[in-house]
């Protein structure tokens, strides 16, 4: 998909009423679509794909009539002027049947990202249904990947207002405070999987434009304690390795109207006492509570190579021995 670069200029005495106080309404505008928007003086600079840059150019003049109609607008205002010409757009495109439809999380300028296993589907289905989720199972069955994509998907509908991720800081008995270089260096080894599952969705401008206005936030579990997280979409990775104390810090920072999703394989535990693992701990404790669901994924949900499946096979097959044998 090709993308391009449109410049909107608007008068002076508008700009202002158009972008919001510190910009707010134009972040509105951003986070609902794939384009990154900036602006420059009275011009806006939109970056996206050409279909998206049109409707975005309707919402923009629209709200610009707005302001000169009534002098001000609200947030309502602007959401509701996103949402007409969303659902204008979706109104007149060739859609799918519904059973794929459904399968749908995020459309992105490269593809369209669906729940492809009957293990995916339950998981999409489940986050649109519960405010926290754990999803357990092996790498490659799309824990993290689609956990990124819903994450995308709710802050475009604007059911959030930032997605934030997190992982612990502490693999192999390695802690951040013996790595080289200052914290960003120190947490980008552990968040890779996190940022390559967002830059893939995202178009570079946009993943940059996304932090810098901190609508995306990338932080370790450990600098999360003491927060509450209001209209934040708040995926923690790699939870096998969060101790029982972080797990139970990490579930008690989710605010008013924010959502959780937290990924991890029990088979792949890193602290030095298994026992310890927040994300078995959780499985035990949280079982029955309304609202929290648990997703669980096995080798007929990989979706890397085809060889990933087997390897899992292999070792789970050993592991069963081996503990056979012990007995």
């Amino acid at each position: 998909m090709e993308i391009i670069e449109k410049k909107i200029l608007f008068e002076e005495k508008d700009i202002f009423s158009i972008l919001g106080w510190n910009d707010e309404n134009l972040l509105l505008i951003e986070k609902s679509f794939r384009s990154s928007i900036n602006a420059r003086g009275n011009t806006i600079i939109i970056k996206g794909p050409a279909d998206e840059i049109v409707i975005i150019e309707k919402v923009l003049n629209e709200l610009s009539y707005m302001v000169k109609r009534n002098g001000l607008i609200s947030k309502d205002d602007v959401l509701s002027v996103i949402s007409l010409f969303q659902h204008t757009n979706e109104s007149i495109q060739t859609t799918n049947s519904n059973s794929q439809k459904n399968n749908i999380i995020l459309h992105t300028a490269k593809e369209v990202i669906k729940a492809k296993t009957k293990n995916q589907i339950k998981y999409y289905e489940s986050v649109l249904n519960n405010d926290i989720v754990f999803a357990i199972g092996p790498a490659g069955t799309g824990k993290t990947f689609l956990a990124v994509a819903m994450a995308i998907a709710a802050l475009r509908r604007n059911e959030v207002s930032k997605i934030i991720l997190s992982r612990p800081a502490v693999e192999a008995g390695e802690s951040l405070g013996f790595l080289p270089g200052d914290l960003q260096e120190k947490i980008d080894p552990y968040i890779k999987p996190l940022t390559d599952a967002l830059q893939q969705m995202l178009t570079p401008e946009k993943y940059k434009s996304m932090l810098d206005k901190g609508i995306i936030e990338i932080t370790p579990l450990a600098y999360m304690r003491g927060r509450t997280l209001n209209y934040s979409f708040i995926i923690l990775d790699e939870a096998q390795n969060a101790t029982i104390t972080q797990m139970k810090m990490f579930l008690t920072r989710l605010g008013a109207y924010s959502k959780a999703i937290v990924t991890g394989d029990i088979t792949q535990i890193d602290l030095q006492d298994p026992k310890l693992s927040g994300l078995i701990n959780a499985k035990n404790v949280l079982k029955n509570i309304e609202g929290i669901d648990f997703v669980y994924f096995d080798e007929k949900d990989v979706v890397r190579h085809k060889l990933v499946a087997d390897i899992i096979k292999a070792y789970d097959k050993h592991n069963s021995q081996k503990k056979l044998i012990d007995v």
